[in-house]
């Protein structure tokens, strides 16, 4: 199992879906998983620490869980079959563990509201995570250590911004 946190939540210029992205907390490998927009705001809303004036659905999942005696564990991305990922949520209750079918943005948004750790199958990283080219590893921006403004803008960018004719703006 791979421990990961909640990198960010992303907007899709081509369609209504979010990707939430989880970050290895191990290594430099990030998982991308297409969810649907109430389930990137239900993670984001907690994230954020946003005040809702009802109680989510997740809230409510949260709440019954609890109530009925039973903790939440963590969560784990177990599987991607057909393009398509599958989680399970991991309670405790009296002491025996349950695991249960969970869509991983359902199970994500669950587990920043109880705040424990996600996990991802060791093969389902192997399969799906995408690794960073070492210099974009950082972001646009990031400032690291003895890093200098060049070398935190990519070479095609910075070609074009050598190459404007602004000497008409004047």
């Amino acid at each position: 199992m791979v421990e990961v946190t909640i990198d960010s939540v992303r907007v899709s210029l081509m369609s209504q879906h979010r990707i939430v992205v989880l970050k290895d907390t191990a290594a430099s490998r990030y998982l991308p998983i297409w969810i649907g927009p109430f389930e990137a705001d239900a993670i984001t809303i907690e994230l954020q620490n946003v005040e809702v004036a009802r109680p989510l659905t997740h809230d409510l999942l949260k709440a019954a869980i609890e109530r009925l005696g039973a903790e939440i564990v963590q969560i784990t991305i177990t599987d991607l079959r057909n393009d398509t990922f599958y989680a399970e949520v991991m309670l405790s209750v009296d002491g025996r563990r349950l695991e249960i079918d969970s869509r991983p943005s359902d199970a994500i948004a669950l587990a920043v509201r109880a705040q424990v750790p996600v996990f991802v199958a060791d093969e389902v990283m192997d399969q799906a995570a995408i690794v960073p080219e070492p210099d974009l590893d950082t972001g646009l921006g990031a400032a690291s250590e003895g890093a200098t403004p060049e070398d935190k803008t990519p070479d095609a960018f910075s070609d074009f911004l050598e190459g404007l004719d602004l000497s008409g703006l004047d």
